[in-house]
């Protein structure tokens, strides 16, 4: 099979194209024909060794395929089924491995592509509106990098809530992207700073909760406009990593919550994974939530993927497809 491996760490040519043999499923385990792959920032910190893997290995984690073989004590899933997950092992290839416990079906009425978009960023955007901070009708939200994958949906879902959703992009392009998504107020950040623009509509410090995938850029800043005892939720590093805080600044900014989460505590037992992905899946089958693909490339051109969503002038979801795009 026709797959992507990573031998050493670095920038994005040491994803290399390669011929591997099919992976076979043990006990409990799916072997899945690869339809689509989401690309996600966290392939990018596994490939350059912020976030450290074993070596060599087959990227990413996230994918929607159709079930070929099933190992034994397997009861949920038959071949033939169309599936979706966030836990595959070497999704960038035309066949990968998954824990039956980790997969989930996907409604007919959700196509392939949508469905490997949507399950990393959709339920990210879940978990942030509806655990991390619960959002409610009135509160005030910001959200980071609004014309991005998680972005998009996040923008949606806090408006859907009846937030006032206020969002930043990098560029004036995206503008009307976050704006469709149902942004009350969008900020081109290259063009003011984010601080000033969101206290000039709505006052000093009117902010219950920034949720911010950006990192290092944009930390500070959120800090500054968030209400006493609001929370800023940092869950991305696409400027890099946070720098070390000061407890102590968070007191005396208003008694600060701040938090650090990951998808992976949300989605912990499959009760959970199902039942957010149901949720997510749902929606996106009602057609209550729009899932923006903006780019896809074949498999082979993964070192592209990663060029275009590192430097983030993509608006959507970034997609390989293994028999072409």
């Amino acid at each position: 099979m026709r797959a992507i491996r990573v031998s050493r760490t670095g920038g994005p040519e040491v994803l290399e194209g390669c011929e591997l043999s099919d992976p076979q499923p043990s006990a409990g385990e799916l072997l899945l024909e690869v339809t689509a792959v989401g690309v996600n920032y966290i392939d990018v910190y596994r490939r350059t060794g912020l976030y450290p893997v074993p070596l060599p290995s087959v990227p990413g984690t996230e994918l929607s395929g159709t079930v070929l073989a099933v190992g034994p004590g397997v009861k949920d899933f038959s071949p033939g089924d169309r599936v979706a997950t966030l836990d595959a092992r070497g999704a960038y290839a035309e066949r990968s491995i998954v824990r039956a416990d980790r997969a989930v079906h996907v409604p007919q009425a959700v196509s392939p592509d949508v469905a490997a978009a949507v399950m990393m960023q959709g339920l990210t955007a879940h978990y942030l509106v509806t655990d991390t901070f619960p959002l409610r009708a009135g509160q005030r939200c910001l959200i980071h990098a609004a014309a991005g994958g998680v972005g998009l949906l996040l923008v949606q879902l806090a408006r859907r809530i009846g937030a006032e959703v206020f969002a930043t992009v990098g560029s004036e392009a995206k503008v009307q992207a976050a704006r469709g998504a149902g942004a009350h107020h969008v900020i081109v950040t290259a063009d003011e700073d984010f601080t000033t623009a969101v206290e000039a509509i709505a006052g000093k410090r009117p902010l219950d909760v920034v949720y911010d995938g950006v990192g290092r850029a944009t930390f500070a800043g959120g800090l500054a406009v968030l209400r006493p005892r609001g929370m800023m939720v940092t869950f991305g590093n696409a400027s890099g990593p946070v720098d070390p805080v000061n407890l102590f600044d968070l007191t005396a900014a208003g008694s600060l919550f701040l938090t650090r989460p990951s998808v992976s505590h949300y989605i912990a037992t499959t009760p959970e994974l199902r039942e957010r992905a149901e949720a997510v899946l749902g929606l996106v089958a009602d057609g209550a939530l729009d899932v923006r693909i903006g780019t896809r490339l074949p498999l082979d051109q993964a070192a592209e993927a990663h060029r275009r969503l590192e430097s983030r002038e993509t608006s959507g979801k970034v997609i390989l497809i293994p028999n072409g795009a």
